[in-house]
């Protein structure tokens, strides 16, 4: 193979991960979380509202009614909120929250944040909850008083919260044209005010995307379709879909699909035809150009999670580009790298993280595990003792040592640091750019009657050196966020047996939770965060090329904690 051109990818390949490939839990790993109820059976789609709450929605209605006769003057009349709905999606809300947040918060807590929601649609309503009874204040006029439950369940402050939004509803016009999705919405944003930046209440339509870009949408068979002439071909095919395996290739004309002709069909169209039910049969009739005779090609539809990894060669580097973690990057990676060290003359491996803001933790475990033989990926602790992990692997590298560059910026975020740290610590890696964003909680995922969806942070990631990721980021061995002159330096200094960020790397390893801010800026102030350049593919290069470079960067990271320099927090 010509290690100038880029690297083909023969079909074949097995989609499994290598055999001696195990990503190993210490403690137990959590199955997919739902929200649960106190029998942990799935809450109900709705749940049986109060004789108030009904009346209440009846009073609004009849409020919002009382307009001119004349159709050409009505306007149309807003939605009445699912008030039940609102209840169930509250009450399987706070369920889940309550024992999976960083810090324990009562019932009580999150019921009383979100309702603030309705001070900020209409700023006219107040709520006091000093004394005994929580009121819904309109300046100084008492809406609704009700007892604070003091031992309430989840589904009794869920029905404070909706006793109090339908009232509002009966006496604002502003709560009261606003559709149960912008309440819901409203009342989560609010709630989540009072948590960390990354737990968040996603609606059920950018539910639905998110799901797909993690673990595919509608099934499909992994290809694209262009124009050639007056033939739609394939234009591309996903590595993770089931037409990889197949014997379909780029630039085959489609003729049929189905036994429907695509002449005169648009892509568009044409595509539509190809989705469908999952594992579903999809038969095509393909032409390869230059052949006389169509062949027949039988796929079943699946659900094919977006490529993820992306992979060239240049010269004696190959250069593998990750911009997610989504349920299937690992094993792509696999599949690259099976082929990439078939190279007899491969000298180096890039992995390009920049940009790439995270995505499914387990994945950049398992992608950690293809380049490590051994040891602890990332360790997870929280309150919840499911959010509690040391994430090993065991098994073997698939490159051999192959020598490793990873480049990182300042979008480099979550699961794309946590495999740039696991790589970096146990001087598998050298790390290349700036300072990365410190994203180092992660989230689980909750799906709610609405179908929106519940990501809450329950656990912080600290990496195998024991340094926490949150805030403080991984700092690179070879900066280049200072410019061209300091990247001379810093390769001078490579040269040299030296490393110019030595100080601020020791200190960043030393660090432990919780790290006073002062310090987290004065080490990150030493490359600041900032985005990616060219210089940086360059810098991996030499990097890589220059065996007495990469093994002075390596072992810029201390074997464990040590006595680390301090780094000045003064200006």
């Amino acid at each position: 193979m010509s290690t100038e051109n880029a690297i083909w990818f023969v079909r074949g390949l097995p989609r499994a991960l290598p055999g001696m490939v195990l990503a190993v839990l210490l403690f137990c790993q959590p199955a997919p979380l739902h929200a649960q109820s106190k029998s942990d059976t799935p809450p109900p789609e709705s749940a049986p509202g109060s004789a108030s709450t009904t009346q209440a929605a009846a009073s609004a209605s009849s409020v919002a009614e009382q307009q001119p006769a004349s159709a050409a003057a009505v306007p149309d009349k807003p939605p009445v909120p699912d008030m039940l709905m609102v209840k169930s999606v509250i009450s399987t809300a706070l369920q889940f929250l309550q024992p999976r947040t960083l810090e324990a918060h009562s019932y009580r807590d999150f019921t009383l944040w979100g309702l603030a929601s309705l001070s900020a649609l209409d700023p006219s309503l107040s709520f006091d909850s000093r004394g005994a009874n929580i009121q819904l204040l309109s300046g100084q006029t008492s809406l609704l008083s009700r007892p604070a439950p003091t031992d309430g369940s989840a589904d009794d402050w869920a029905q404070i919260a909706v006793d109090f939004l339908d009232t509002a509803r009966a006496h604002s016009l502003i709560v009261r044209t606003t559709s149960r999705e912008e309440l819901v919405q409203a009342f989560f944003d609010e709630l989540f005010n009072h948590l960390d930046p990354y737990s968040r209440y996603i609606g059920p339509s950018s539910a639905t995307s998110d799901r797909a870009a993690r673990v595919g949408g509608e099934a499909d068979i992994g290809v694209s379709l262009g124009q050639s002439g007056r033939y739609l071909v394939i234009s591309a095919i996903n590595a993770n879909g089931p037409a990889w395996t197949a014997a379909v290739d780029t630039g085959d004309r489609l003729l049929s699909v189905n036994n429907r002709l695509t002449a005169g069909k648009t892509p568009e169209m044409v595509m539509e035809w190809l989705r469908g039910e999952e594992d579903t049969p999809v038969v095509l009739r393909l032409l390869t150009p230059g052949q006389r005779r169509a062949r027949t090609v039988t796929l079943r539809r699946a659900k094919t999670p977006p490529e993820t990894v992306f992979a060239f060669a240049s010269g004696s580097i190959v250069v593998l580009r990750v911009t997610a973690f989504s349920s299937d990057t690992a094993e792509e990676m696999s599949q690259y790298l099976d082929q990439a060290v078939q190279d007899t003359h491969l000298k180096g491996l890039i992995i390009d993280l920049r940009g790439n803001r995270g995505g499914v933790l387990q994945q950049a475990v398992t992608a950690a595990a293809l380049l490590l033989d051994r040891g602890v990926a990332a360790v997870t602790s929280g309150r919840d003792a499911q959010a509690n992990h040391i994430w090993a692997v065991q098994g073997g590298d698939m490159t051999n040592g192959l020598p490793i560059a990873i480049l990182v910026d300042g979008r480099t975020a979550s699961a794309a640091e946590i495999l740039a740290a696991a790589l970096a610590d146990h001087r598998r890696a050298v790390v290349i750019g700036s300072a990365t964003l410190g994203k180092g909680l992660v989230q689980t995922v909750a799906q709610l009657p609405d179908e929106g969806e519940l990501f809450v942070t329950w656990s912080r990631v600290i990496a195998p050196l024991r340094w926490p990721l949150q805030g403080l980021g991984v700092m690179p061995q070879v900066c280049t966020s200072l410019g061209a002159a300091d990247v001379e330096k810093n390769l001078h200094d490579l040269a040299e047996g030296q490393v110019a960020n030595q100080a601020a790397i020791t200190a960043s390893r030393n660090a432990r939770f919780p790290i006073p801010v002062s310090q987290i800026m004065a080490i990150r102030k030493t490359c600041p965060a900032a985005l990616g350049t060219d210089r940086d593919v360059n810098v991996a290069r030499n990097v890589l090329e220059n065996p007495e470079w990469y093994k002075t960067a390596i072992n810029a990271i201390p074997d464990d904690a040590v006595t680390s320099p301090q780094i000045s927090a003064a200006p």
